[in-house]
């Protein structure tokens, strides 16, 4: 299992709301959560695989903005 973190726009809980049938469709997500007091909005995703790509894809289609942290 890998985590990663990505740099989002997802700021409230209307906008988790929005964003979480996206990423629960995800075979490889086995879970996710969003730092909305992190001024940066930390997305932590841990995945079953390495194609944290499908994740960036995901949040994306739901019309956020994300960008992966080293």
């Amino acid at each position: 299992m890998s985590t990663y973190k990505f740099k989002t726009n997802i700021n409230c809980g209307s906008c988790i709301k929005s964003v979480t049938p996206f990423l629960n469709e995800l075979d490889n997500v086995d879970s996710w959560k969003v730092d909305t007091e992190n001024s940066d909005k930390v997305l932590e995703v841990e995945l079953d695989d390495e194609n944290f790509e499908m994740v960036e894809e995901a949040v994306a289609k739901a019309g956020y903005k994300v960008e992966r942290l080293a």
